[in-house]
């Protein structure tokens, strides 16, 4: 399954928002109120949706400054990856998060909402940053 912010407006460049979403330490502050326990080093984080499990992602892919992908590292519930999209126009950035995930049908019903919640809340908060 597909899963798509909206692309969302950032008055930065594309090189400064890439670098702040290339350190994992700064996608804490992209996420929901239901992820605790955040930790990152290096190109690594790890972190504990509220209630239901834990998850480490890592930075498979970085081309500056257009997309930064992620994926599991180690033990995860179902295969995916989480991407950011940044394209430049005029010295601002737009950017969309993008979830694909490899759901079986009954996971997927249960996930479809949250998982749509989760990529508008990180693609909203990114677009309220400071840089």
């Amino acid at each position: 399954m597909d899963f798509e912010s909206k692309w969302q407006n950032i008055n930065a460049s594309a090189t400064q928002v890439f670098s702040f979403l290339n350190d994992l330490r700064n996608l804490e502050k992209l996420m929901p109120e239901q992820i605790i326990d955040y930790k990152a080093e290096g190109q690594k984080c790890s972190f504990t949706i509220k209630g239901m499990t834990s998850l480490s992602l890592k930075v498979d892919q970085a081309v500056e400054p257009k997309l930064i992908r992620l994926v599991p590292d180690g033990k995860s519930p179902f295969e995916f990856e989480l991407m950011a999209h940044l394209r430049e126009s005029e010295g601002t950035t737009q950017a969309k998060i993008q979830l694909q995930a490899d759901l079986n049908p009954m996971l997927a019903m249960m996930a479809k909402r949250p998982l749509q919640n989760l990529v508008e809340i990180m693609a909203d908060k990114l677009s309220a940053q400071r840089f």
